[in-house]
């Protein structure tokens, strides 16, 4: 990069006002004294492919993207990596010097590192090798990408809708399998690792309704909401004494590979910007 050059990158997506990753990349920018910017840009669903076609030559070396556009992003990108065309969405839009455009999903790896960084290199094992992800949207995919990636031995699927798990399980076949949601009760006391990808628990939506008694003593209990930061779900675990882990150091770590495509510097997650982060999300 050239003196005086400033990188630009992005987040788009419909709406956008609420996004906090300027917060992160911005924070990232001041720490390594980086002459960079990072914007919201608000594009409805119906004139994103003209947004994406018009990436080359914008002066933007990227960003991110984030609902409704993720799916379509894995459409219009010029190549995909492979655990991006194997989830079906793309978080992350890299503009190469070439002008092609290269889509990632960077949120299976962000959910790995933030359970490597609250539970430790060892969970896989600890937590006795089962994992049960409750949901199949998009989160749910990168999620279980994500276990199978790490080694997770068996990756349990579960969704109201029957034929929504199956199709997540079929990513994994070696590894993930569906179950019926009524059956959770079941399985619990085998599951190491319970996941939340759901919006249950989310400011202005009901609770999970889901009795974790069942589960062992050694379980650690994960929720990708992090607004509010103590869903319900982790409030129970952490009343039991589990391991709980919640929703924003994966919103933190799956924005590092971006910031390091950008603007050429691996930033860290660190205390000071999950401090403000959290302070962000407090209730004012």
């Amino acid at each position: 990069m050239s003196k005086g050059t400033v990188t630009r990158a992005f987040v788009v997506g419909h709406p956008i006002a609420h996004s906090r990753s300027p917060l992160i990349h911005g924070h990232w920018l001041a720490e390594h004294g980086i002459a960079g910017s990072y914007e919201r840009i608000d594009v409805a669903p119906e004139a994103f492919p003209d947004f994406v076609s018009g990436l080359p030559g914008s002066g933007f070396a990227g960003g991110n993207v984030t609902i409704p556009h993720k799916e379509a992003a894995c459409r219009l990108a010029d190549a995909l990596s492979p655990r991006a065309a194997k989830i079906g969405a793309v978080n992350t839009l890299v503009v190469g010097a070439d002008g092609r455009i290269l889509g990632d999903n960077t949120d299976a790896p962000g959910f790995i590192a933030h359970l490597d960084q609250s539970l430790g290199a060892d969970w896989p094992r600890a937590t006795g090798g089962t994992a049960l992800v409750l949901g199949a949207g998009g989160a749910a995919r990168a999620v279980v990408v994500g276990l199978a990636e790490r080694g997770v031995a068996r990756i349990l699927v579960a969704n109201r809708t029957p034929a929504r798990a199956e199709a997540l399980a079929a990513l994994e076949p070696a590894q993930a399998r569906a179950i019926a949601w009524e059956d959770l009760a079941r399985w619990l006391p085998e599951t190491g690792l319970l996941v939340n990808t759901t919006a249950l628990g989310m400011a202005g939506q009901p609770p999970l309704d889901l009795d974790i008694a069942g589960l062992p003593g050694q379980a650690a209990v994960a929720d990708i909401v992090y607004v509010p930061l103590e869903t319900p779900l982790l409030a129970a675990a952490r009343a039991r004494g589990l391991a709980a882990v919640d929703g924003l150091g994966m919103l933190l770590h799956q924005a590092v590979p971006g910031f390091a495509a950008w603007f050429g510097v691996r930033p860290r997650v660190s205390e000071a910007l999950r401090a403000r982060l959290v302070a962000d999300i407090a209730p004012r």
